[in-house]
């Protein structure tokens, strides 16, 4: 008798557990404020609240691709997602699962928000590019960048840049003004350099910015360092025409001073023997 009831309790309790556990699952509150945080192909993934008594759990869906998931019961509110996003111009959904402590899981699918589409290729914000080299020879502002590197990898190890990923889709913006000036110019190119023609005697300043003209959105980078050229000026480029008039008209006056002085003091040297002479051919 006693043998035949315990199987039973024992069904009792774990459909009891299994009942609380389900009860414990709908209690949980999901993620709000989901974000996707993408420079240059590292993606973070964040959202709120802070979990108290729970843990959450990334789950990455992509349309053509297996779900993958990523910090799994984990006590934070961010999630770096890059590694399983290598696919760059699949569109990928995140769900943020609400999930009880282990010894309390059950088969019960757990409640979860989901966070809005994205898709790398078309989304991620171009960073900052790396001005490499600039130089002003005479008329001419020449400006070598460098690529921005991404995270992920060739089988070799070294890292992909961003025109790796992008190729002839990316181009890149100059921006240049001369010092101390408002009136801004622009240039573009398809390749690592700039060739501008600028004043030779004035100074420039510039930054330059990514671009992919074929996105619908989102299609302008970050902004470069900005750099300044000092270009190599004498005396007359810094002062100007009115320098050189001036220095002219005293160079043409000592030379002048330098022939009329000469005569003046031969014809006064004459006069003055000539009169020395006079009373003597008087006696």
């Amino acid at each position: 008798m006693l043998r035949s009831a315990a199987p039973g309790q024992a069904l009792l309790l774990s459909a009891l557990l299994c009942r609380l556990a389900a009860a414990g699952y709908a209690a949980l509150p999901t993620a709000v404020n989901i974000t996707w945080s993408s420079i240059n192909f590292k993606t973070i993934l964040q959202w709120q609240p802070k979990p108290s008594g729970y843990f959450y759990t990334v789950e990455i869906h992509g349309q053509t691709s297996d779900i993958k998931k990523k910090c799994i019961r984990t006590t934070e509110t961010e999630c770096d997602v890059t590694d399983v996003l290598k696919d760059v111009k699949e569109t990928y959904v995140a769900h943020i699962l609400s999930v009880m402590p282990a010894g309390m899981d059950n088969f019960e699918e757990p409640p979860y928000a989901l966070s809005e589409k994205f898709t790398p290729y078309s989304q991620t914000v171009i960073g900052k590019p790396e001005i490499k080299n600039y130089t002003q020879k005479g008329s001419e502002l020449n400006v070598v960048i460098k690529d921005p590197l991404t995270p992920y990898t060739f089988p070799n190890g070294s890292f992909q840049s961003i025109r790796d990923i992008f190729q002839h889709d990316l181009e890149y913006k100059l921006y240049y003004w001369k010092d101390q000036s408002s009136g801004k110019k622009d240039t573009t190119t398809k390749s690592h350099t700039f060739e501008v023609s600028v004043e030779s005697t004035k100074n420039y300043c510039f930054y330059v910015q990514g671009f992919v003209p074929s996105r619908r959105e989102d299609r302008n980078g970050q902004t470069s360092v900005m750099h300044c050229t000092t270009a190599e000026r004498g005396i007359f480029d810094e002062y100007g025409a009115e320098v050189f008039i001036i220095i002219a008209v005293i160079a043409i006056a000592v030379i002048t001073l330098a022939i009329v002085l000469p005569v003046i003091l031969c014809k006064r040297k004459k006069v003055r023997a000539a009169r020395e002479k006079q009373p003597l051919n008087g006696v």
